[in-house]
């Protein structure tokens, strides 16, 4: 990270990923267009909780169509930084559908041919657009839907931000179905694990791809990667966490009903890495983030209205929205 930057007391957070084209139905058989994915999500709840003159920003492909300028100007009016968005001519935005039942959540995607698999092939623009980042999060979809050399390029990239002082934060965030094969997974979640030193993993995706009988296990697994700290988000059992090897137990705020899960995790991770980022307590960090997740489960979409979540400390409601890009051209898909 900049000197400059740390003697200010201003941080900056980046989020790597997919922003996707979200469709929701809705409850009188409509549908509601929207922008989500794990990492947009996290970065949004982040933005809406940094202290005044931070910054959070977005790195990630898109196409040069209609629906993917739309995403990026969606994104910089939350306040997310879009400079580090770039565009590629002839290729399209990933689409997903939420399924609800009874505030359970399943997804139909249409991702094969994302531009977001192109957001690793250029090591040198990645490492440009991270840049003096304080805090770095990527997720285990974000490593994915990258081919085998994206993968490396990125892991090779945050290793080195991390050797800079950077808090690198992962959620393994398991999709086995955008994986190769349950080794490949394997492989890929322990290898992103060791460029890591913040752990996001929920217990329910851990036991089922790895096995793991509770929480204490998971952490365990992890710290023998080297990771600091591991923070397992634990459904309505609250968290389980280890700093440093010092364990620590957070409960799950009550909440009335559950409407809609989809950002249970992303909520959760983007309010964490906020106040950790500001405070450097991981208790605090977490009892902040799980208040949070349990306001945002209780309406529908992955996004909430910044308003329903007014009350909690910390808020911060983007009021401008950074520059969207320095250089405006797009990059075809024919280049190298």
């Amino acid at each position: 990270m900049s000197a400059d930057r740390s003697d200010s007391g201003f941080k900056r957070l980046v989020s790597i990923g997919e922003c996707m084209v979200e469709l929701r139905q809705t409850s009188k058989g409509g549908i509601v267009q929207s922008f989500a994915g794990d990492s947009l999500n996290t970065a949004y709840y982040a933005r809406l909780f940094s202290p005044p003159g931070w910054t959070v920003d977005y790195v990630s492909t898109i196409g040069t169509d209609r629906l993917s300028l739309e995403m990026e100007r969606f994104i910089g009016q939350n306040g997310i930084g879009t400079a580090g968005i770039r565009r590629l001519t002839d290729m399209l935005p990933g689409l997903y559908m939420i399924h609800l039942d009874k505030g359970e959540r399943s997804f139909s995607y249409w991702r094969s041919d994302a531009a977001a698999r192109r957001l690793a092939d250029d090591a040198a623009w990645l490492e440009e657009a991270i840049g003096d980042a304080d805090t770095i999060f990527f997720s285990g979809i974000t490593l994915a839907i990258l081919p085998p050399q994206g993968r490396r390029n990125l892991l090779r990239v945050l290793h080195e931000a991390r050797l800079r002082g950077c808090t690198i934060a992962f959620d393994p965030n398991i999709r086995a179905l955008l994986w190769e094969n349950a080794e490949i997974l394997h492989q890929w979640i322990s290898q992103a694990a060791c460029v890591s030193n913040l752990l996001l993993p929920s217990f329910d995706d851990e036991q089922l791809h790895f096995g793991d009988p509770d929480p204490q296990a998971t952490i365990a697994r992890y710290q023998a990667l080297g990771v600091e700290r591991v923070v397992v988000k634990n459904g309505e059992r609250g968290i389980e966490m280890s700093d440093h090897g010092v364990i620590c137990r957070v409960e799950a705020m009550p909440v009335v009903e559950v409407v809609d899960s989809t950002s249970a995790g992303d909520s959760f991770n983007g309010a964490f890495l906020a106040r950790f980022t500001a405070v450097g307590s991981s208790v605090e960090a977490a009892q902040h983030a799980v208040h949070v997740a349990s306001i945002v489960i209780g309406h529908h979409g992955a996004l909430v209205e910044p308003a329903a979540l007014s009350m909690l400390p910390g808020f911060n409601p983007a009021t401008w929205s950074r520059p969207h890009r320095v250089d405006d051209r797009a990059i075809r898909t024919t280049q190298a």
